[in-house]
């Protein structure tokens, strides 16, 4: 046999690696035999050998062969994959590093390397290794499609796309990263986390995933543990932008704020021309009362970027701002020339509304209001009838009868004051009130009851029963008293002061309080009520940053705020007196009165600061965090009657309970 014809019979057996390693393996060994040391021959049977579980052979043809080619940077490279592959891995190292000493564009040796190194537990090594690997390797091509799905904002086809890839390749962790991406533009963090986990899991290295997992974790306000991958993600690359912006992020949370403020004050200097640190940076000088800082900085990012919608949308979501003319003609042009309809045009259209507003040009503002809602609306799902059908099935579990056989359950503990409610209902005044007495510390919008329930709901599907709200009927006593443990352990990170009482400002569990009660029958329940028009309005003009999916449609605002009128009034019947109920037109009237009768619900004796909330020094990261550092203040009580002739679909969806306001109809 010629060596031509040796390394046909090669280029064919190579062809069936993959499908048939041991056919592979023989047709390796056939030529060896008639040409003995063939370099490619070598390699095939040494390759065949390790994907057939047979290291050892593979060994032992690789390394006499890479001792007699010190400079074949292929020959060590697959040696060294032999050695791990047989757990030698200090040998393998070794083989790698001289692999990639001699061709550092070796993208496999990198990935070979990074898991060598992460089994020996040099962590960082490992995710400098993976690092070099994923910016020598291009994205895969069996991927294209989904992620071009992904760029349109087509989740359904993403989704579709990448299910099916992974059936054929379930370890692929591009695709159980670009599902994460899926489930989290849907909100469905849960199952975001669950895809990056599997895809960190699979590729410990793999940066992107692990700071897509940080952003969901700090989404889920469990900053301790964003920050942890994110120090990691950082001990690597400590010069990132990204990584640092989100981290300064994470602190926010923590409440470390000065430090989140220094590490944006960095961040910014090293990058002067980045519009959304600037963006970010304003963010936290507004929540701790820096209002001056926060416009300087907003404004620094629209003259880098002037079609920033993050720049426009910040100013206007400073309620207590107001644009120049000059300011407004600039947002007017760059709306013109936006033909993008993605989520930066949708904030200039907002923004635009608010500064027409300001401006006293209603019919003009609430056109551009419509605009944004209905092009936000186009972004995601949202079912009213699932909202409409889980307060029936509420209303149908939580009876009278059910509460008395459960007299007695949950915990003694009144540490929690919870308020809930629907946005834009004063809630953050009242929390800043209450944060203003001494025994009392404001938190912000915890997310724990939230998860329980999220918990209770996927343990109940997995056993095959039923699900939320009809599986807290089937929890023992025993149940209860956990929950209500794990919710005060959970919570206790966000009370750094100490104090015996704080504020969940939560709002959407009203649609928990059946469950609170059982959980915490001492604790405060508190229901901000506002004028379900000018609640409705204030709603329908605010660009939220997530998490409400309801208000988007002034029909589907008004379903939902009925839905949260009938199940408050339920258990207002089933349970009388047990909610407090401040209504925000009362408590502009008559301040002292409301905040007396709120402090006497709580237990708690009057102090005179609490009238005073607008002088504490917090941190407040709601849309209101401006609002509440000035004086109670009467304009805003009747804004919504400015638009009152475009109000209509919200109006008769609403039907009795806006003449019934502020009583409640009987039931």
């Amino acid at each position: 046999m010629s060596t031509a014809s040796a390394d046909l019979e090669l280029m064919r057996a190579s062809m069936r690696l993959d499908s048939d390693p041991a056919a592979a393996a023989r047709a390796a060994s056939d030529i060896l035999v008639r040409f003995p040391g063939h370099e490619g021959a070598t390699l095939l049977l040494a390759t065949a050998s390790r994907q057939l579980g047979d290291p050892a052979t593979a060994i032992g043809v690789l390394q006499p062969l890479a001792t007699a080619l010190p400079d074949a940077p292929v020959m060590h490279f697959e040696l060294g994959r032999a050695l791990a592959a047989g757990r030698q891995d200090a040998a393998a190292a070794t083989a790698l590093n001289r692999a990639l000493t001699l061709d550092a564009n070796l993208a496999d040796a990198w990935r070979e390397l990074a898991a060598v190194r992460f089994r020996a537990g040099d962590e960082a090594g490992g995710d400098a290794a993976y690092l070099r690997y994923v910016r020598l390797v291009p994205e895969p091509p069996a991927l294209a499609d989904a992620q071009a799905a992904l760029v349109d904002n087509r989740l359904d086809t993403a989704e579709a796309l990448l299910v099916d890839h992974l059936r054929q390749v379930p370890t692929d962790v591009v695709a159980l990263r670009a599902l994460g991406e899926v489930a989290s533009r849907r909100g469905d963090v849960a199952m975001a986390e669950q895809k990056l986990t599997e895809s960190l899991a699979f590729a410990p290295g793999y940066a992107a995933a692990r700071y897509d997992l940080a952003r969901v974790l700090n989404a889920l306000q469990r900053s301790d543990e964003a920050l942890a991958q994110l120090e990691r993600l950082l001990a690597t690359e400590p010069d990132s932008r990204i990584y640092r912006v989100l981290k300064a992020q994470a602190l926010r949370f923590v409440g470390r704020n000065v430090e989140a403020i220094e590490l944006m004050e960095c961040v910014v200097a090293d990058f002067p021309g980045e519009p959304l640190s600037w963006v970010v940076f304003g963010h936290l000088l507004r929540e701790v009362g820096e209002h001056a800082r926060a416009i300087e900085t907003y404004r620094r990012a629209v003259a880098l970027e002037p079609g920033s919608g993050d720049a426009w949308w910040s100013l206007a979501n400073l309620k207590t701002f107001r644009f120049t003319e000059n300011e407004q003609v600039v947002l007017r042009a760059q709306i013109a020339r936006s033909a993008a309809l993605g989520l930066s045009r949708i904030k200039l259209e907002f923004a635009l509304g608010k500064a027409l507003e300001d401006s006293g040009q209603h019919a003009a503002s609430f056109e551009h209001y419509v605009h944004g809602n209905e092009l936000h609306r186009g972004t995601f799902d949202f079912d009213a009838d699932a909202v409409t059908a889980d307060v029936r099935r509420s209303e149908a579990m939580y009876t009278p009868r059910f509460f008395a056989e459960r007299a007695g359950w949950g915990s003694d503990r009144t540490d929690p004051i919870f308020i809930v409610g629907v946005p834009r209902s004063g809630s953050t005044l009242l929390e800043q009130i209450l944060a203003s007495h001494p025994d009392v510390e404001g938190t912000r919008e915890l997310p724990d009851m939230a998860a329980i329930v999220r918990e209770l709901a996927l343990r109940s599907r997995a056993a095959g029963r039923s699900t939320y709200p009809e599986v807290v009927g089937t929890l023992a006593r025993e149940e209860i008293d956990s929950l209500a443990a794990r919710y005060l352990a959970q919570t206790q990170a966000h009370r750094p002061l100490g104090r015996p009482r704080f504020v969940d400002k939560m709002l959407s569990n009203f649609g928990h309080v059946g469950l609170i009660h059982l959980m915490f029958p001492r604790a405060t329940i508190i229901d901000a009520r506002r004028h379900p028009l000018g609640c409705g309005f204030s709603c329908y003009k605010q660009l939220f940053p997530r998490g409400v999916s309801f208000s988007y449609n002034l029909v589907e605002m008004g379903r939902y705020w009925r839905d949260y009128h009938e199940l408050m009034a339920h258990f207002d019947a089933v349970m009388p007196d047990r909610v407090h109920r401040v209504h925000y037109e009362a408590l502009v009237a008559d301040p002292e009165c409301e905040v007396r009768r709120l402090l006497d619900h709580c237990g708690l004796p009057f102090y005179e600061r609490c009238l005073r909330f607008y002088d504490t020094a917090r941190t407040v990261m709601t849309v209101s965090s401006e609002q509440v550092r000035r004086p109670i203040y009467t304009e805003g009580v009747d804004q919504w009657r400015n638009y009152a002739p475009w109000l209509d679909p919200l109006l008769v969806t609403l039907g009795s309970v806006v003449t019934d306001y502020p009583a409640f109809p009987s039931r």
